[in-house]
């Protein structure tokens, strides 16, 4: 006959409020068992305290087809459910062993348990991960190198999933377990020193447990929770910064960024990274940092650079050299695509109408023009005399990636008369003979209105 010890108050009292304070109250959960401890704890602990809460409890459990003992074990979670009234799905999911099983298995676990909790119109999937369960987590990743968002470990919920016994240790389960007088299944994988978990649960904790004089789990698990906290927090007011510091063209702005607090800076440029599904991880996220900070440029991988130059901050993938692009305009009427670059342009007798750029041509244009990208030495002649045209392109802050499309117009001698969309800034017809029209990419204006 089951006993109402202690262990037994601590466990449901801790399902209670764990359940209301997910709002679960009033509302349908479907328990994940495998018959082992700590999820036969979750049923039994749940069966109690589910009249109270007003809570419709399913049971799930599932046969992984990994072992001969897993058509026993989930035959005994039935058994139980029965027992306590509760409704119990039982599915297949024929796993094969191999490499990157325990990948495999946990994909499909989750993947049978969402279909299950849709298909029954349930709010949310319970597991039984515990403190311990936690505190292993949190071991593993400080010792694979982990910020602070590592640190949070095991989330207690996610949307259509919910951890109700995450501040209970296994050996808290066990007790109530002993208490209720019922037995479990033991997964031998569990184990087996293979596994980096199973040598962090039987070697590391129980020797820091020892050497601080204490059990460590509840403390570590506890600092995981905290974290957790901090790192909502700080995610929040990174996606306040990075919102605010976004250009229209998806940059962010270089000095904004660098006004930021360190730990903000990291999360905001972490995000730009990983919006090009560039790996994030420490090594690259510091050379993003230093790039940052000497307004230079950082190695992603995938093919992508990150480039903090000319204010902005922004992913470009790595260009490969491309020809030299050229279109030869002879006289009025001539007209073409600079090829590569998405610009045409046209030359006509009228200045170009609004929303089309234009370059006047006096008497004394030396024909052919021609409109090409640029090239090594390119010079532009300003009232202070020639300057390169690569300086010019800095001034006016045009990004790097995109420098070798920028059309440049020159005369039958080579000399620079346009950078369109740039310098000159304006045309003045005067006594202008011609006009070149300049249609930026993707312009609604049709290149035939010149003519």
């Amino acid at each position: 006959m089951p006993r109402h010890d202690s262990a037994t108050q601590l466990l449901t009292s801790t399902l209670r409020a764990a359940y209301t304070r997910l709002g679960l109250e009033g509302g349908s959960v479907l328990l994940a068992v495998s018959g082992g401890a700590d999820s036969t704890a979750l049923l039994l602990g749940t069966a109690r305290v589910a009249g109270a809460l007003r809570l419709r409890v399913e049971v799930a459990t599932l046969d992984h087809g990994l072992r001969p003992e897993c058509a026993d074990e989930t035959r005994s979670v039935a058994r139980l459910a029965a027992v306590h009234g509760l409704p119990c799905h039982v599915r297949a999911l024929h796993l094969r062993p191999g490499a990157g099983v325990e990948a495999r298995a946990r994909e499909a676990r989750y993947g049978a348990l969402e279909a299950l909790r849709r298909e029954r119109g349930l709010g949310a999937v319970a597991t039984a991960h515990t403190a311990s369960d936690q505190a292993e987590t949190l071991l593993m990743r400080l010792a694979r190198g982990t910020a602070l968002r590592g640190a949070v470990g095991i989330h207690e919920a996610r949307p259509g999933l919910v951890r109700p016994l995450l501040e209970r240790t296994r050996a808290e389960v066990l007790a109530f377990l002993e208490e209720q007088g019922v037995g479990y299944a033991t997964d031998p994988m569990n184990a087996d020193p293979v596994h980096f978990r199973t040598r962090v649960r039987l070697d590391v904790l129980p020797a820091l447990s020892r050497a601080a004089g204490f059990a460590v789990e509840p403390h570590l698990a506890a600092f995981a929770r905290l974290a957790a906290e901090d790192e909502a927090l700080l995610r929040a007011m990174a996606d306040a910064a990075y919102a605010r510091l976004r250009l229209e063209d998806g940059a962010l702005d270089a000095v904004g960024v660098r006004a930021l607090e360190p730990a903000l800076r990291r999360r905001v440029l972490a995000r730009l990274v990983a919006e090009v599904d560039a790996a994030v991880d420490e090594a690259t996220l510091a050379r993003v940092l230093r790039a940052v900070e000497q307004g230079g440029t950082a190695t992603l991988g995938r093919g992508y650079l990150l480039r903090a130059t000319s204010g902005r901050v922004r992913c470009v993938r790595q260009a490969s050299p491309r020809p030299s692009a050229e279109l030869r305009l002879e006289r009025e009427g001539a007209q073409g695509t600079l090829a590569g670059t998405g610009w045409e342009f046209s030359v006509a007798s009228t200045p170009p109408p609004p929303g089309i750029l234009g370059l006047a041509l006096g008497a004394g244009t030396r024909w052919p023009l021609t409109v090409r990208t640029r090239r090594p030495g390119d010079r532009v002649r300003t009232a202070g005399g020639q300057r390169k045209l690569q300086d010019v392109l800095v001034d006016f802050r045009v990004p790097a990636e995109v420098r070798a499309s920028r059309p440049v117009v020159v005369d039958a001698e080579g000399q620079v008369l346009w950078l369109p969309g740039l310098w000159p800034p304006a045309v003045s017809p005067g006594a202008s003979r011609a006009f070149l029209w300049a249609f930026p990419p993707g312009s609604s204006i049709q290149r035939t209105a010149a003519l």
